[in-house]
């Protein structure tokens, strides 16, 4: 009773945890995290699906659970710390009178990712678990008056997942895995708003379409006052969103395992609100009092606060790994690819059905691919080593500051040390190294109203991540 007390009070601490930690840009493609456990990132996670040995396969391959015997528990998080710039090469401001700003800073920093799993052995043929984690995360947040803040401030993403699973052991030699994901998804997303670039650009159009176009310097004049204003926006939503994912695990012999994992879609409709800081009040003398009426009316309804929605739908994964056992030495590769054309732009829609702004991503779908080797030095120690490079689905041309997102290298060492007759400590390092990335988004979102300016030039970051996991058997 004691011990079922103590695991129960160990799985609310870290699933407490998962509700509350802030996620960090995506480490793996895109903004999906792949440290959801720590005995895997000393081999830069190769070979998961078929090598995880602790509860951790519910998230990497269910049926793999079934090479666990009895109960197990296991209990981890991740340390991920993250470095980034921002290089300009030309940007524009949205237009003459708004300040263009500064190089933004770095928008990354550390960020826990914690996991939970605990599973129990039926029967000789079954086997139960449940999962906490979070598989999607992202967080970005530049300096409020650099460069960009027209594309992007701030981008908060994350899920939190329950991941309750099955597992049948047909013979020695194939097992099949089964699991649910229930998700809740939340999103935090800030940006500067040009209001009086979007106002003169608005009045200077009326005006010339009215044959009238010698009144623009005479509407500037008297609106020098507020043409460099700006504003911020803010969006709110969440969700909770469905999915499922499936396993396979061939044994051959004892020496060789081959795993496949897929992990389905999960689709949001992410329920919100908008927040906008207070528009500035346009004036109009004489003949230009019509303009700036109309002008301030129609502020008043584009930029008023109020619920909206935005579909989102986070992509399905397929894995193959291999794991091979030769005497000491432990070999592991994997293959995963990722459908990331689920996601083609980040659009945000009011509650009237009208298109509050959308932001083009054109994400393309992905592949990772990992090389891994564990050697047992002696029956307490076992060394990990582990390479992975990493596809990323941005591309060059719809590359956003929300997402700086670029191909990377994963470089990995850790070690596992047995802790008494049923215990085991996990401790991985990964370095990063992400690809020097362009940037040459245009001047304006869509519905085409509100001047972005051209944000020109280059991202260069990388990553650091520690893991630790404690594994208990019982």
């Amino acid at each position: 009773m004691k011990h079922h007390s103590a695991i129960q009070k160990l799985m609310a601490i870290v699933v407490i945890s998962i509700f509350a930690a802030t996620p960090v840009p995506a480490l793996a493609s895109g903004f999906q995290l792949v440290e959801q456990n720590g005995s895997g990132l000393g081999n830069a996670y190769a070979g998961q699906a078929a090598g995880v040995r602790d509860p951790s396969a519910i998230y990497f391959n269910p049926a793999a659970l079934t090479r666990l015997k009895g109960k197990h528990l296991s209990l981890g998080v991740s340390g991920i710390g993250i470095t980034n710039g921002f290089t300009d090469t030309g940007s524009t401001a949205p237009a003459p009178f708004v300040s263009q700003g500064g190089p933004g800073g770095d928008p990354g920093g550390w960020a826990p990712v914690p996991n939970a799993y605990l599973s129990w052995e039926v029967s000789p043929r079954f086997w139960v678990g449940a999962g906490f984690n979070a598989p999607f995360g992202l967080k970005t947040e530049w300096e409020s008056d650099w460069l960009g803040r027209f594309h992007g401030i701030k981008s908060d993403l994350k899920t939190m997942n329950i991941a309750p699973t099955l597992a049948f052991k047909v013979n020695d030699n194939l097992s099949f895995g089964a699991g649910a994901s229930i998700q809740r998804l939340s999103a935090n997303l800030t940006k500067s708003v040009a209001y009086g670039a979007i106002g003169y650009g608005q009045a200077a159009s009326t005006l010339t379409g009215l044959g009238l176009g010698l009144y623009v310097p005479a509407f500037a004049l008297a609106n020098a006052g507020v043409l460099g204003n700006e504003g911020l926006a803010v969006i709110d939503g969440n969700k909770w969103g469905y999915g499922f994912n499936l396993g396979a695990l061939v044994s051959l012999k004892d020496s060789t395992h081959i795993g496949l994992n897929y992990r389905s879609k999960t689709k949001y409709t992410l329920d919100g609100t908008a927040t906008f800081s207070t528009p500035p009040t346009f004036v109009g003398p004489g003949a230009l009092a019509p303009v700036a009426a109309g002008l301030n009316a129609g502020f008043a309804q584009k930029f008023a606060n109020g619920p909206v929605t935005a579909d989102i739908e986070l992509p399905d994964t397929f894995s193959v790994a291999v794991d091979h056992q030769a005497d000491k030495l432990e070999l592991l590769a994997d293959w995963t690819w990722t459908g990331w054309t689920t996601i083609q732009d980040l659009a945000i829609v009011r509650a009237d059905g009208s298109a509050l702004s959308s932001e083009p991503l054109k994400f393309e779908s992905t592949w990772r691919a990992g090389l891994g080797a564990n050697y047992q030095v002696n029956d307490n120690f076992k060394l990990r080593l582990g390479y992975a490079y990493d596809k990323a689905p941005v591309q060059d041309q719809y590359r956003s500051p929300r997402l700086p997102d670029a191909d990377r290298n994963w470089a990995a060492v850790g070690f596992q040390y047995k802790v008494g007759k049923n215990g085991a400590f996990d401790l991985g390092y990964t370095h990063i190294f992400i690809k020097e990335a362009t940037s040459n988004l245009p001047s304006q979102d869509t519905p085409a109203s509100a001047p972005a300016g051209q944000l020109v030039g280059t991202y260069k970051g990388s990553v650091n991540v520690v893991s630790v996991q404690f594994h208990q058997s019982f």
